[in-house]
């Protein structure tokens, strides 16, 4: 700033002299001074917190100023701005089939932002259309690679295993975005439903896997409390069961047990022989 203010006051310090001095040589160098001074003008910039100015020479990247402050470049570059602020793109619920081929509602938030100013300036045509665009696609192909629900223990499903799902999002986006020079910060599923024509049927079939959990649990439970019965029983010299006893017992407590109402007692006067 200094130099071209400079430069400027002894051009118009020259065309003064050369005025009174009627020196025409002296004159034309004023003259050129004073353009070169206020053209000089022209190539400076503020960059804002945040914010980074991409530099073009006729046609070609000359490079880009991503530290805030006042600077100066050649001032026939082309200055553009580009903001690095962290942004977040919310995609609309899309409808996809899962990995099992039943229909589903998905979408999603992604939190990007630009890490690489040149590539996102002249690799891709809108860099903020083709975050948009890709996280879209990408979202469509995780359903794809993954069922709604784990109905086997080994399988990893969009429901049950939220974090692998989410790097899985995460990794595929990033790869498909290094093209743009866009870092992505995080991403969530923010919706995730079976879609509309078929959310009662598998209401119906989660509450039937539900209640045949429950059902194992229950007579895991009481199998184990009917042989740590018999076997303290064995132990003590309380009573002495024969096998038909010991099946009697048995189907009485598992009865017992594994039902959905309390027992009834029912008191028993005659003998298991008779």
């Amino acid at each position: 700033m200094v130099a071209a203010l400079a430069v400027t006051g002894l051009g118009i310090l020259g065309a003064f002299v050369s005025g009174s001095s009627h020196d025409g040589g002296l004159g034309v160098f004023a003259v050129i001074v004073i353009v070169v001074g206020s053209l000089s003008f022209g190539g400076f910039l503020v960059v804002q917190p945040n914010e980074a100015r991409v530099l073009i020479l006729f046609g070609r990247y000359i490079g880009s100023v991503t530290d805030s402050g006042w600077w100066w470049c050649n001032p026939f570059a082309k200055k553009q701005k580009v903001s690095l602020r962290v942004r977040n793109f919310q995609s609309d619920r899309i409808k996809v089939n899962d990995a099992s081929g039943n229909p589903i509602e998905i979408g999603s938030v992604v939190v990007w932002r630009i890490a690489d100013t040149a590539k996102a300036v002249f690799d891709v045509n809108d860099y903020e259309e083709f975050v948009t665009v890709q996280a879209e696609t990408s979202l469509r192909h995780l359903a794809s690679e993954f069922p709604y629900d784990d109905y086997r223990p080994d399988t990893v499903s969009l429901r049950g295993n939220a974090d692998s799902v989410r790097s899985a999002l995460q990794g595929e986006l990033q790869s498909r975005l290094d093209l743009a020079g866009i870092e992505i910060l995080e991403t969530r599923l923010t919706h995730l439903a079976y879609a509309p024509e078929i959310a009662e049927v598998m209401l119906r079939r989660q509450q039937a896997e539900a209640i045949l959990a429950a059902r194992k649990t229950l007579v895991q439970g009481a199998v184990s409390l009917v042989q740590m019965a018999l076997a303290q029983l064995a132990d003590s010299d309380l009573v002495e069961l024969d096998p038909e006893r010991k099946a009697t017992m048995v189907s009485n407590l598992m009865i017992v047990l594994s039902g959905d109402h309390s027992p009834a007692p029912v008191m028993n006067t005659g003998s298991l022989y008779t």
